[in-house]
């Protein structure tokens, strides 16, 4: 056992090397052939539309990327392979070895897209899956393989249920993620133990170590075939010649050291499941599964002292998709039927339904987001719950419309109207609302403020004022004159020119009113004289806008 052992983590591999041609072929074949073909000119027309109707399993396909401004094997099936085709070799050396090639285009948005769902299907494994692009994923199974009867049946178990998906699947599983990535291109299906990784990747080619181009021709040139032969070399004479990265990543593959993989979604606090021999498809069944779940997971928190802020449902199919529902709470939930309610609420009003397909498996509760639970004495007053009833009828409101969609208005520390309040969730908001001081004035004085604002200022078109600093006359808004009887001001602000990029300008509001009575939010952008200039010095004229009526 080497001195990197102690602890050390178990990184499961997985490379789908012919991923593209396994998307296309897992579609309905008849409807995407007659699209996704490539036909290189119309002469072949004919025997385009008889490969169209043939079965994909009996005929080459591969998929096309355009390199170097010339079409390119990207991804290849067995078939192809069997032809002595190689990802690389141009579409022209391609259709002269194999005149009955079927080609599609590459789609790596597509090839991204469903990698990710794989990745989403690998998560009922483990909830440490990072990717490995372009075609492979990381699982860490560390201190969970033993819940599938070990690593080597969860290695069969993986394999299998993507082989039966239509994946062709490489997989191995090491104690660091390089050394599991290589075996994968190297050894498929090997399981090494903590402390053997040198012995296993010294035979394979040192292609399988995945690094650069230039790096593995010039380890081929210096007589550097397998891994095994760089590891013998000093590794400052490696360092001097194929760079420091190199060295470490050689490192890495023997087991010494590991780059840390990159899960796509952090770790929850806390998780509980339950597995099912028969898939469920009743929401009967599904909703007492959530239930029981969720007082297993307030168990869990209560031993700790915690509730839960945010909450996650995730649904496995046994198809392989999977579907997840979150619910967020103001204040910690530490009560199984409160938790229970909100996903009630919840999947009531999806407005796409939680469709069973043939089947969940798996369904998980976890707890991404907890706070410490305080105890206090609050059974003496009988008004002190009036708050935690106002946050669980939040909590109902946000789980069936979005927390978005719930907002209270907090005072800001500043003097520009349209960022004097913010809009804020009301879910974690709630405390800070009820606290707020909101500036206040004499019943006796009309509003300094309109009662409307707008979210942005409607220009108005002003003919004149009736000083150079003063209310205009009368105005022009939305295509109807108003003349002004009566105004106050002028109310300077200045702007946060240290939060503003380029030259900003004073601003004068005017409290006024028409002769309809309707009273407006008036201001002039600018000062005459000192910013309302031209170029040549010359006044300029002034812009005008209607920020906000009062009632």
């Amino acid at each position: 056992m080497s001195a990197f052992s102690a602890n050390r983590r178990r990184i499961l591999s997985l490379w789908l090397p012919r991923l593209p041609i396994d998307r296309i072929k897992r579609k309905a074949f008849s409807s995407e052939v007659g699209t996704g073909s490539r036909k290189e000119n119309a002469s072949k027309k004919s025997s385009s539309v008889a490969r169209e109707n043939a079965a994909p399993d009996n005929v080459p396909s591969v998929v096309v990327a355009k390199e170097n401004n010339a079409l390119q094997i990207y991804a290849l099936d067995d078939k192809a392979a069997r032809c002595g085709l190689e990802a690389g070799l141009p579409l022209a050396n391609a259709r002269a070895i194999c005149p009955e090639l079927m080609v599609f285009d590459a789609d790596e948005v597509a090839d991204a897209k469903i990698l990710d769902d794989i990745a989403d299907w690998c998560d009922r494994f483990t909830p440490l899956v990072a990717l490995d692009p372009p075609h492979g994923l990381f699982l860490d199974i560390t201190g969970c393989a033993h819940l599938f009867g070990g690593e080597a049946a969860l290695l069969r178990m993986i394999c299998g249920a993507l082989t039966r998906h239509g994946f062709f699947v490489s997989a191995a599983i090491a104690s660091t993620s390089v050394c599991a990535r290589t075996l994968t291109r190297g050894s498929p299906g090997r399981i090494v133990k903590d402390g053997e990784e040198a012995e296993a990747v010294n035979p394979l080619p040192v292609s399988t170590l995945g690094a650069d181009a230039a790096i593995t021709t010039g380890l081929r040139r210096a007589g550097l075939k397998t891994i095994g032969d760089v590891a013998a070399r000093a590794p400052y004479e490696i360092t001097a010649r194929f760079g420091g990265d190199f060295t470490t990543r050689l490192a890495h593959a023997l087991g010494e050291g590991d780059a840390p993989i990159s899960p796509r979604k952090p770790l929850p606090d806390y998780i509980v499941e339950k597995r099912f021999a028969e898939p469920v498809t009743t929401e009967n069944v599904i909703s007492i599964t959530l239930s029981q779940l969720a007082h297993m997971l307030v168990a869990a928190m209560g031993k700790q002292g915690k509730g839960a802020r945010r909450l996650e449902a995730g649904f496995f199919r046994t198809d392989g998709a999977v579907r997840a529902i979150v619910v967020d709470t103001g204040q910690p939930a530490t009560k199984a039927q409160v938790i229970d309610r909100l996903f009630r609420e919840r999947l009531e009003a999806l407005n796409d339904p939680l469709d069973p397909g043939f089947g969940f498996d798996l369904i998980r509760l976890s707890a991404s987001r907890t706070e410490i639970v305080v105890q206090q004495q609050r059974d003496l007053d009988a008004n002190v719950h009036d708050n935690d009833k106002l946050a669980d009828l939040i909590d109902r409101i946000a789980a069936r419309i979005g927390g978005r969609r719930v907002i209270v208005h907090l005072p800001q520390d500043t003097h520009i109207p349209e960022r004097a309040v913010w809009a804020a969730p009301a879910q974690h908001h709630l405390t800070a609302s009820a606290q707020a001081a909101w500036p206040a004035r004499a019943e006796s004085e009309p509003p300094l403020r309109p009662l409307r604002l707008f979210e942005k200022p409607e220009p108005i078109k002003v003919p004149f004022a009736t000083v150079p600093d003063g209310p205009p006359h009368h105005f022009t808004w939305r295509r109807a004159v108003h003349a002004v009887v009566r105004a106050e001001g002028p109310e300077r602000i200045a702007m946060e020119w240290w939060k503003q990029d380029g030259e900003v300008l004073t601003r004068d509001y005017f409290r006024i009113e028409d002769e309809a009575g309707l009273r407006f939010w008036i201001y002039r952008d600018g000062l005459y004289g000192s910013e309302l200039v031209t170029e040549e010095g010359k006044p300029a004229p002034a812009n005008w806008f209607v920020h906000g009526l009062f009632a």
